[in-house]
């Protein structure tokens, strides 16, 4: 299925059923008072949060959605029915804007979260609520209000506590790969990744992270080259940033030109993604010598000096525990 991560669908409310005008009508009972029921309430649209979806994809194909009206009261002072809310299913992390205010309506954040997006008109009167001590026989009656009309705009933004962040061909890809049970696309060309994968990294039996890859940056992002930057909004829930950055060529000049040329696209897009933790993360230590990289080692002392630097190879698993078990003591202290 196509990732989609924003969609702008219009949702009505049901509006109220109107209030009947009716007498009583009986044998024997020539002048019965009035018996006009009340209309139904309108029903309501709700939002509702589910682990199991992934995508918005449904929401780019079907665009207004309306709640069931009530229906109208009858006579012998039966209420008309309600009309039945409706129920959207979106993905974990979705959020609700009003399209034409935009204002922020709910973060869904939580499985099962529900959020009544718009409330169902009220129901008319029927006549038999008009009656009074003087106006024995009233022939007045309410009509049901008009449910609400909402244009919403959905923006997903994947819950993770880790984001992985570099140019193509980075490794991203296969790290998580080999340290969660997500099955990316993994191939040797740029933008192999076309969409946000998502990964649980396992510390152990109790203790589990959630990591977030998603397609490589270039410079000229923030200007459409490549993929764009559209989905570096799903970086903005992460606490820690991975910056990986590919060591094959084993030059130490190209490396912080990589690490300045993704920081640039960062500060372009968001000042506030920008300043979150960022842990450069050196990849493919295998495709070079052991003396080549006690020298990057050295030079990158001086490069990043105020960061937390790894050195990883995701084929042969070095580093790999290192890493991991230092988000997990991080995220911890954290929660701590």
């Amino acid at each position: 299925m196509r990732f989609i991560d924003e969609a702008v669908i219009e949702i009505s409310s049901g509006d109220g059923g109107n209030g009947c005008l009716s007498f009583r009508r009986e044998k024997f009972i020539p002048k019965g008072g009035p018996d006009g029921g009340d209309g139904g309430k309108g029903g309501n649209i709700n939002f509702i949060a589910k682990e199991s979806l992934h995508t918005l994809q449904d929401f780019k194909l079907k665009r207004k959605y309306k709640a069931q009206n009530g229906r109208q009261g009858k006579g012998k002072n039966m209420h008309g029915k309600d009309g039945e809310d409706t129920i959207l299913e979106v993905p974990l992390g979705t959020i609700l804007i009003n399209d034409e205010t935009d204002e922020l309506l709910c973060d869904l954040t939580k499985s099962n979260q529900v959020y009544t997006a718009v409330t169902g008109g009220r129901g008319g009167l029927g006549n038999a609520r008009f009656k009074t001590s003087t106006n024995r026989a009233p022939r007045k009656t309410t009509e049901g209000k008009l449910g609400e009309i909402v244009k919403i705009r959905l923006e997903l933004k994947v819950l993770a506590d880790v984001g992985l962040l570099g140019k193509p061909n980075a490794g991203k890809s296969t790290l998580i790969s080999k340290i969660s049970s997500a099955k990316p696309k993994i191939a040797d060309y740029p933008f192999t990744t076309l969409s946000p994968n998502l990964g649980v990294v396992k510390i152990n039996s109790y203790s589990s992270f959630v990591v977030a890859d998603i397609p490589g940056l270039i410079p000229g992002a923030s200007d459409g080259i490549g993929l764009g930057i559209e989905f570096l909004k799903h970086l903005s829930r992460v606490q820690i940033l991975l910056h990986l950055i590919d060591v094959e060529e084993g030059d130490s000049e190209k490396i912080r030109k990589d690490f300045d040329d993704i920081n640039k696209e960062l500060e372009e897009f968001s000042e506030e993604l920008k300043q979150k933790e960022q842990w450069v993360v050196i990849s493919k230590i295998d495709k070079i010598s052991e003396d080549k990289r006690k020298q990057i080692e050295k030079e990158s002392k001086k490069l990043f000096s105020n960061k937390i630097v790894f050195y990883i190879s995701s084929i042969s698993g070095s580093g790999l525990d290192k890493i991991t078990q230092s988000i997990g003591s991080r995220l911890a202290n954290e929660k701590n």
